[in-house]
């Protein structure tokens, strides 16, 4: 019974290679960057049991959304119970548009690598334990407009690269651990300090001019 339900996928498979063999590859490629994901972390729910390695693409795993080329554009996993941490390999997604892992148990740093993503519209991992810094390569997301950090354990200065995101909307870094101040200029300048609150070591906005909240103290 197995062997008869895995024909039709060998099937694609070649009728895909012969079409276009560089479809499949992209599409084994995200595959193998979701499964290092999905090898990653504990899933008590299971909510993550259709996705299979075996098959062609990830285009049929539940919580995954492909366009036309199959190529994954959305990963939506928020609230699922989900511990373990994030990967590098999640930069391999280039059509990824939204990152929904927020209300998690997910631990471990920020992979700088998630700033690959150039098509990345929305980032959300609120409502985790992640720690470490905000990678400065998010400053690369120059088509993201939400960019939902809040309510981690994340430690550091917010980097000032993430100003020149020119497409931002929606900003939260709330109830983490940041210290120094939080820029004012560029996209931040229309972000008020709801965008920054609680964080007890965040001394206040940068003041543009002579004198500055960051004097270069010692700041992790």
């Amino acid at each position: 019974m197995e062997r008869s339900m895995r024909v039709p996928f060998y099937v694609l498979a070649i009728f895909l290679l012969l079409s276009d063999p560089f479809a499949v590859i992209n599409a084994n490629s995200e595959g193998d960057a979701l499964f290092a994901f999905r090898r990653a972390v504990k899933d008590p729910n299971n909510v993550l049991q259709s996705w299979d390695p075996t098959l062609v693409d990830p285009c049929t795993w539940f919580h995954v959304t492909c366009d036309d080329d199959k190529r994954v554009t959305r990963l939506d996993l928020g609230h699922a119970k989900l511990s373990g941490h994030l990967v590098p390999e999640l930069g391999r997604l280039q059509r990824l548009q939204f990152l929904e892992l927020y209300k998690n148990d997910l631990k471990g740093p920020i992979p700088k690598e998630l700033g690959d993503l150039k098509n990345l519209v929305s980032l959300g991992l609120y409502q985790n334990n992640l720690t470490g810094s905000i990678p400065a390569s998010l400053s690369n997301l120059s088509h993201i407009k939400f960019l939902r950090l809040n309510s981690n354990m994340l430690t550091g200065r917010i980097p000032r690269e993430l100003t020149k995101l020119e497409n931002l909307k929606i900003l939260d870094l709330s109830n983490n651990d940041l210290c120094g101040t939080f820029p004012t200029s560029g996209s931040f300048s229309k972000f008020s300090e709801q965008s920054f609150k609680n964080n007890t070591r965040l001394k206040g906005p940068e003041l543009m001019g002579f004198v500055r909240y960051d004097t270069g103290e010692s700041c992790k």
